[in-house]
């Protein structure tokens, strides 16, 4: 007999309720076959049968609450076993062994299995299989993505062999769940398809232009690269791959973009029509990660209570600083000087001073850190994401610029770990990057302040009693008023700007 147990729940979650049981006491189930949903006040979780046999009993009805851990019913075990009795009686044993000669030895199949996803993450949404059911394909092949509320993970074949699907896209998967399975041996797929080929292809057809792209060069890439490739009629033996498994990007594919869309020949102008492929509204459903993005910056705005104060920053002096050390700075270290090392290391002299803004509430209780770990806001194509910078009070320039650009490249090619985006003290967002010249960021709980970078602009400005022209940045902190009072977040931020405008102070600790 094996026990049907209620799963953990996640990070913070400490009871579900008994939604849905799928099946009735007495019926047969086979091993990982859902069984049960449960319901909790962040996600929906399925748990599944421990063994194929019979489902013995219920200890926990629709509607009831339960913790990590519960007994729900059990399945006992073999029970099922008697059913093949109803089938033809099986060959004498002599003929069975002649008939297993005869065939060709069939190789074990090796499951493909939902692969750990983090802590805290207790299932995920599968994504669009790049291969059908019966395709043949290599080892470490990219198979499927399946989409948590934090992160989106890849699923390679784990060896050379035949797709066998068992999961759909779309379907709610967990750690260890079988989604699939490649055969040891892609004979028997290549000899039904044998045929097939032998037969003669149809001509292909000229091209048009069109915006689709064939399946052959269509059927290793992601979903979202595909929608890229496709649109834009890219061809993806010419982009360059930088993903982690030398798999193309959608940002490689963005990339390419401009060297594809070469002037057409001339040609007379063809009518205006209607798009009759497009429709005129789509409604397509979030992703987790969307959808998690979207419930925790309204819980949030609903907890915290947000205030944004501003500031500008003349940029003169850093900007001066970098340019004139910029290469040997590279030359050096191997890594570019940018800016958010400057404003890394201007908020953490910060922090240290105005430590209210580096705490965060926990029910009546003020938590201080004395740790400085900067989330570092990064734009994917899949959404808005923050990694953390660890320990960013004892990196240098150089060590600031390293992490950064490391995180950042993992958070594009959606590598990064839980853990490099949990724990947090305070993050920064550069909206300057897109444009922006002002914005008010909102918190990333449960921290109790956020800075917002933003476009540097050249302005006028009245210096000593002249008007010069210098290149100005406006600078928002976004605090919570519960524990982050008006003077303390003011003072944060003219501090944030004096070591900005004068580096020697950050270097000389003044």
């Amino acid at each position: 007999m094996a026990d049907i147990l209620t799963p953990a729940l996640g990070e913070s979650v400490t009871e579900a309720t008994i939604a849905k049981w799928t099946k009735k006491v007495g019926d047969p189930v086979k091993k990982d076959e859902l069984l049960v949903e449960l319901e909790t006040d962040k996600v929906s979780l399925e748990v599944v049968s421990p063994a194929d046999g019979v489902l013995g009993d219920i200890k926990a009805a629709e509607g009831d609450n339960v913790v990590p851990g519960t007994v729900l019913g059990s399945v006992t075990e073999g029970a099922s076993a008697a059913a093949p009795a109803a089938a033809p009686a099986a060959a004498p044993a002599k003929a069975a062994k002649a008939d297993a000669k005869a065939a060709p030895a069939a190789a074990a199949a090796i499951d493909i299995t939902v692969p750990v996803m983090g802590e805290s993450v207790a299932e995920g949404s599968m994504g669009k299989w790049v291969k059908k059911n019966g395709d043949t394909v290599k080892k470490d092949e990219l198979l499927v993505e399946i989409e948590t509320d934090k992160v989106a993970v890849e699923v390679s074949a784990p060896a050379d062999g035949v797709l066998t699907i068992a999961a759909d896209e779309g379907a709610t998967v967990t750690p260890g769940q079988k989604i699939g399975s490649i055969s040891g041996s892609g004979s028997g797929s290549s000899a039904a398809s044998a045929p097939a080929a032998a037969a003669p292809a149809p001509a292909a057809p000229a091209n048009t232009g069109s915006a689709q792209v064939s399946a052959s060069r269509n059927d290793t890439l992601s979903p979202a690269v595909q929608r890229v490739v496709g649109e834009n009629n890219l061809d993806p033996k010419a982009l360059a791959a930088t993903g982690p498994k030398g798999n193309i990007t959608k940002a490689d594919a963005i990339a390419a973009i401009g060297q594809a869309l070469a002037p057409a020949p001339a040609a007379a102008p063809a009518p205006a029509a209607p798009r009759a492929d497009q429709p005129r509204e789509e409604r397509v459903k979030m992703t987790r990660l969307r959808q998690t993005i979207a419930r925790r910056l309204k819980e949030s705005q609903n907890t915290a209570a947000q205030l944004t104060t501003f500031n500008e920053v003349d940029m003169t002096n850093v900007m001066a600083l970098r340019a004139q050390y910029k290469d040997v700075f590279e030359k050096r270290h191997g890594v570019k000087l940018g800016f958010m090392s400057f404003f890394t290391k201007a908020v953490v002299a910060a922090l240290h001073e105005i430590p209210a803004v580096n705490a965060e509430i926990d029910g009546t209780d003020i938590i201080y850190k004395n740790h400085y770990d900067i989330g570092v806001a990064v734009g994917t194509d899949k959404g808005l994401v923050v990694p953390v910078l660890r320990d960013a009070d004892s990196l240098s320039l150089a060590g600031i610029e390293k992490g950064i650009g490391a995180l950042g490249k993992a958070a594009r090619d959606g590598s990064l770990t839980m853990d490099q985006m949990q724990g947090g003290t305070f993050t920064i967002t550069n909206g300057g990057t897109y444009g922006s010249l002002m914005s008010t960021p909102i918190l990333n709980a449960p921290q109790s302040g956020i800075l917002g970078m933003h476009n540097i602009v050249q302005r006028p400005m009245a210096i000593n009693g002249e008007v010069k022209i210098r290149p100005m940045m406006y600078l928002a902190l976004s605090y919570d008023h519960r524990i982050v009072d008006g003077k303390e977040a003011v003072t944060f931020l003219v501090r944030v700007k004096e070591l900005l405008e004068d580096p020697a102070r950050a270097l000389l600790d003044l």
